[in-house]
Order: C-alpha cells, then sequence, then structure tokens
C-alpha cells in the first residue's frame, strides 16, 4: 500500500540510484518507541472503564439515588466511547491524529473534571458522557497512527498498545478501590484527567503522527452525514439501555419507547446505508469481504472480556470476604498477563493468518468465561478472567491491523473507526446483558449465556477468511466520504 501522502506533495515511491535517502525512510518512526508513547494515552481511558465500578456504592451513597441508578455511570462511558470512534474516523480524513488525539484529551479531560466535581447523579452523568466521547476520538487517534506504520512495524505497536490497555482495564479494579478508600470517589471518576499531562509525552511524536494523518483527500470538504450518525447513535443506546433496562429498574412503558426507537433507527440505517452510499456508514466499506466478520468477531471478544471484568470482582469478594482492593490484587496477575499477549500475538501473526489468531483467542476468550462462569474459587475465577485479558490483547492487536488490508486506502480510516465502535459496543454489551441477566437467572448461567457470544465471534474466524489480496483498490471516481 503506497504511503498517503498531502493533497499537492506527493511522495516518491522509490530511491533514486546514488541518490540521498528520502526523507520518509531515515524520519520513519520506530514502533515500538511510537507504540510506547500512545501506549501510555490509553492508560487513564481504560483505567476509567473498570475503576468507577467498586465506587458505585459510595457514589450512591454520597448523592442520595439507588444503587441500581448509579450503572449509567458505566453505560454513560461506553456508549459514547462507542459513538465518537466512527465519528473521529471520519474526521481523520480532514485532520492529522495529532489533531484528533489533542481534541480527544481536551474532551475526555473537560468531561471528568465535571464527573468528579458534579453535585447530582446528573451532572455526574452528564461529565461521563463528554469524557467517554472524549475517550473514543482518542483510542481512534492512537490506532490512525499505530496502523499507519508498515507491517511489522504496525503490529509491533498495536501489541504494545493493546498490553496497555489490557493491562490498565484490569487493574481498574485495583486502583478504582485504593483510590475509592484513600481519596474518595470523586477522585476515581477524575482519573482520565492524568491524559493531559501523558499528551506531552506525544509531543516529540507528534510530526510523525502529522505526517500519518488524513490531510485532505477525495473529496475530504464534504459535510458530516448527521442523520446516518443519528440513528447508528440511537441504536446503539437503545441496544445497551433495553440491557440494562431490568437492573437499573426501567419502567414498562419507557422500555417499549426505547425499544421502539432502537427499532425505528435499525430501519433507519439500513435505509441511510443504502440511499446515501457515501455516508456515515459507507455501503462500500461494510460491503467489504470481512470486515463486518472482523467487528463482529471483536465485539464478541470484547463482550467476553468486560463481562466477566465486571463479575470477577464481586465472585473474588464472596469466595474470600475481603472487600474491592483485595479483589483488584488478587486480579493483578490476570491483568499482567496482556503483556507477554501483546508481545506473543506478533510472533503469531508470522506464522498464520489474522483470521486463525483471531480464532485461537475467541477460543481462549469462551474458555475464560465458562471458567468464571463454573468455579466459585478465586484462583480459577483468577486463571479464567487471564484468557479473556488474552484474548482481548491479542484481538484488540490482531483485528486493528487487520482492518487496513480489508477495504481501499481512501477508506482506512473510516473503517479503523467503524471496526472500534463495534469492539467497545461490545465492551459495553457484555457488562449490560450480564447486569440484566443477573437479576432473573443465577450469575453462573448469565455468564454461561454470556460465553455464546465469543463462540459465535470463534465460529466466524474459521468460516470467514477473506485473503489481504481481495482488498478493494481506491477508486478515483467514488463520492466523497462523508
Amino acid at each position: 500500500m503506497s504511503q498517503r501522502t498531502r493533497q499537492g506533495t506527493p511522495t516518491p515511491q522509490t530511491i533514486p540510484p546514488g541518490g540521498a535517502p528520502a526523507p520518509e525512510r531515515v524520519e520513519a518512526p520506530d514502533g515500538r518507541r511510537l507504540g510506547l508513547t500512545l501506549g501510555m494515552l490509553v492508560l487513564p481511558m481504560y483505567v476509567a472503564l473498570g475503576a468507577p465500578s467498586v465506587a458505585l456504592p459510595a457514589i450512591g451513597r454520597a448523592l442520595a439515588v439507588p444503587f441500581g441508578a448509579t450503572a449509567w455511570i458505566l453505560a454513560a462511558w461506553s456508549l459514547t466511547s462507542a459513538l465518537a470512534m466512527p465519528v473521529a474516523g471520519r474526521l481523520l480524513v480532514r485532520w492529522s491524529p495529532f489533531h484528533v488525539l489533542v481534541t480527544g484529551v481536551v474532551a475526555l479531560t473537560a468531561g471528568s473534571v465535571v464527573a468528579g466535581a458534579g453535585p447530582t447523579l446528573s451532572v455526574v452523568i452528564v461529565g461521563r458522557l463528554i469524557g467517554g466521547a472524549g475517550a473514543g476520538a482518542t483510542v481512534i487517534a492512537v490506532f490512525a497512527a499505530a496502523t499507519a506504520l508498515p507491517g511489522r512495524q504496525r503490529i509491533r505497536a498495536l501489541g504494545i498498545i493493546a498490553a496497555a490497555s489490557a493491562t490498565a482495564s484490569g487493574c481498574g479494579t485495583l486502583l478504582g478501590g485504593a483510590v475509592t478508600a484513600w481519596l474518595g470517589w470523586r477522585a476515581v471518576l477524575a482519573i482520565p484527567v492524568l491524559a493531559l499531562p501523558l499528551l506531552l509525552a506525544a509531543l516529540p511524536s507528534r510530526r510523525a503522527l502529522t505526517r500519518s494523518g488524513g490531510g485532505e483527500r477525495n473529496g475530504s470538504t464534504g459535510r458530516l452525514d448527521v442523520v446516518g450518525a443519528a440513528v447508528l447513535s440511537v441504536l446503539a443506546g437503545s441496544l445497551i439501555t433495553l440491557l440494562q433496562a431490568h437492573s437499573v429498574g426501567l419502567p414498562a412503558p419507557v422500555t417499549l419507547v426505547v425499544a421502539a426507537a432502537g427499532a425505528l433507527a435499525a430501519g433507519g440505517l439500513w435505509w441511510r446505508v443504502r440511499s446515501t452510499p457515501d455516508g456515515f456508514v459507507p455501503r462500500r466499506v461494510i460491503a467489504s469481504r470481512g470486515f463486518l466478520a472482523a467487528g463482529l468477531i471483536g465485539g464478541t471478544v470484547f463482550a467476553g472480556y468486560y463481562g466477566v471484568l465486571f463479575r470477577a470482582p464481586p465472585l473474588i469478594e464472596q469466595a474470600t470476604g475481603g472487600g474491592p482492593l483485595e479483589a483488584g490484587v488478587l486480579l493483578v496477575p490476570a491483568a499482567a498477563c496482556s503483556v507477554p499477549a501483546g508481545r506473543l500475538v506478533g510472533t503469531l501473526t508470522d506464522r498464520f493468518t489474522g483470521w486463525q489468531v483471531s480464532a485461537g483467542l475467541a477460543a481462549l476468550t469462551v474458555v475464560g468465561v465458562l471458567v468464571v462462569a463454573i468455579f466459585t474459587v478465586p484462583v480459577p475465577i483468577v486463571v479464567g478472567t487471564a484468557l479473556t485479558v488474552c484474548g482481548f490483547a491479542g484481538a484488540q492487536a490482531v483485528l486493528v491491523s487487520l482492518a487496513p488490508d480489508l477495504v481501499a486506502a481512501d477508506d482506512r480510516d473510516t473503517a479503523q473507526g467503524l471496526l472500534n465502535f463495534m469492539n467497545a459496543l461490545g465492551g459495553g454489551i457484555g457488562p449490560a446483558a450480564v447486569a440484566g441477566l443477573s437479576g432473573i437467572v443465577p450469575a453462573p448461567v448469565a455468564l454461561a449465556v454470556l460465553a455464546a457470544l465469543p463462540l459465535a465471534g470463534l465460529v466466524l474466524s474459521l468460516t470467514r477468511r477473506p485473503t489481504a489480496d481481495g482488498r478493494p483498490e481506491p477508486d478515483v471516481t467514488r463520492g466523497s466520504p462523508r
């Protein structure tokens, strides 16, 4: 795939004999160094997924609201984070990853300040909505910068980022318990503010991030498809809300309205994709062979991991009679498994196809979810969680790296946004499904049902294996991306 360049500034594809090396080759960023820089940036965002869960009882007491209502603190973050990803992918058509990164970190910081200082639950949720949107944009910018690297450097950077994200989310319970005990629940909600000083670490890589950006390409001045973005947002929001309706005590009339809105949004999205091929969800991207399969596989693996991450701490607390801090300490070895998993995935992709590796990772996730569902003692629960951590960290690196080979070069950023949207939406579906089912069936049964999702991902990995040479070529007559 040729390197993308800004309009009017062509980049030579070869080095003339005897000539000086092209600047792009001399200044090409190292995958390990860029991965470490970007991996640090995602740490606060992934900690913010799990850390608040142990603070919810304290938040409910402090704000005088029912415990069930505090579940929206988790759901709000997951929802807007998922929705911001395809929007950020569209912005990358016009902006460089660095500009999207700065915008995301600023929104993340502002929202976390509002959430940490909120005097009421409504204000806290508004802050989490803003912070989640910033987190989604930041994650897309990070992955856009990493996937712009050439083959081996790309998978190396993505492996480091995946290891950092899995470690941060796995240690979120430990950090959340410690911060709640020592500094209070407001400090837990403000943890993502740490992304702002960490942004300074990315400044030395600003030139590489800017060069990797989308720049002006093929009609980049087109307007955003607001209708397409709106129907996708309503569909995702309705799905998350319905899954959590029972756990948060949503009244039946409201649940019916939400279900109707979701059904209308699904129909509207189908109509929009057919009537506006270059809209917010481009038909050519989702029709690319293997793209939807990759998104569904990632979403099911994320659902399994986050469902276990939601359920494992209280199971350990039950088994040991300890508190959230003790549960967090016991889960540290599971979180640490993300580091070798992120590094090993690069070696595996040298020997196997990305689809074969994703099948193995989905299988690990299925086994991990079932182990946590079956056993009630701490060691097997930690082992099962570790298996899902490996699945999460590996799948994130493999599928994000695979996405550019499934679509045309000009659609790469849009595809990354939509793929990460499906992954993040799966991450929200997992805990919501477990929470909703746990009020109806025993927790082990809820986790066993959850295992069906990564099992479906395993089947997809084994049956849908498109080859990289099937990637569509850029079409100069294509309409402008929206």
